[in-house]
């Protein structure tokens, strides 16, 4: 690999050796030596969160370094998996790129499919056909979901999952009269006192709210998200607004805070 000033651009196989190199066990890093999938892993989630986030900002330079960090994950366990012979970089991406190819018989066969939702039914297809070879014949309906992934996603999975065979409500007001009956439960179980029941009952309604999401078409995760930067950005906006009339938030009442945040909610409609 040459590393002179004058060297070209990086590319993939350089980052294959630099990777090598740092895992090298007489001359590597001692910090990624000591390293194994499980320590990696949640760099590998952080790294995804990190990629949306630049997108969620539109921040195209730090996208593309988050992109990078990203990219650098399974770079990082392919090594590790190499180093004891069970699979490596050109698996993973040939895995990869035969999965694509298989599920896109519309693109490199001759499987028409002329709108997206014609794609959804093929790829969903093609993902069941691979679940009946032999190796996931055992598998039950909800194997295969990562405990690792977000809650309110992980939700919508496994309840997609339930849907696929049969597991589903017809209506989408069945789904807002259960929502309403673990509502009804988490006011009983917050008269009563029961700290464990009201735990309980608060998972509860996520999750079946969580359900409505999916039913309507709609990312749970992606809508909290959105949530949460509104929110953000109504409360930065809020206390700036005090701000600018002298007054700080621990000085301000409950009044004064609900007023301001109207006044973001105005503005916000005036802009749109």
């Amino acid at each position: 690999m040459n590393t002179s000033p004058k060297a070209k651009r990086y590319n993939f196989s350089d980052l294959l050796d630099i990777m090598a190199r740092l895992r090298d066990p007489d001359a590597g890093c001692p910090w990624d030596l000591q390293q194994d999938f499980s320590t990696i892993a949640p760099y590998t989630l952080e790294e995804a969160y990190e990629v949306a986030d630049a997108i969620d900002r539109g921040d195209m330079d730090n996208l593309r370094e988050e992109l990078g960090d990203l990219l650098l994950q399974p770079v990082y366990h392919a090594q590790m998996a190499s180093e004891t012979k069970v699979f490596d970089i050109h698996d993973v991406i040939h895995d990869v790129a035969k999965k694509m190819i298989d599920r896109h018989p519309h693109v490199f066969g001759d499987t028409p499919a002329a709108s997206p939702d014609d794609v959804n039914a093929i790829w969903e297809q093609k993902k069941g056909e691979a679940r009946s070879k032999a190796e996931f014949k055992q598998a039950r309906a909800l194997d295969g979901v990562p405990n690792a992934l977000p809650s309110l996603l992980r939700a919508q999975k496994l309840q997609s999952r339930a849907a696929k065979v049969g597991f589903e409500w017809n209506r989408i007001e069945d789904a807002l009269n259960k929502l309403e009956e673990e509502m009804s439960e988490l006011r009983d179980a917050i008269r009563t006192g029961n700290a464990q029941d009201q735990k309980e009952e608060i998972g509860d309604v996520l999750f079946v709210m969580a359900n409505v999401g999916r039913m309507l078409g709609f990312n749970s995760e992606e809508a909290l998200r959105q949530c949460n930067r509104k929110f953000e950005r109504r409360f930065r906006g809020l206390e700036d607004d005090l701000k600018k009339h002298g007054a700080a938030l621990k000085d301000c009442s409950l009044e004064d805070m609900t007023e301001a945040w109207n006044a973001q909610k105005i503005k916000e409609r005036g802009m749109a």
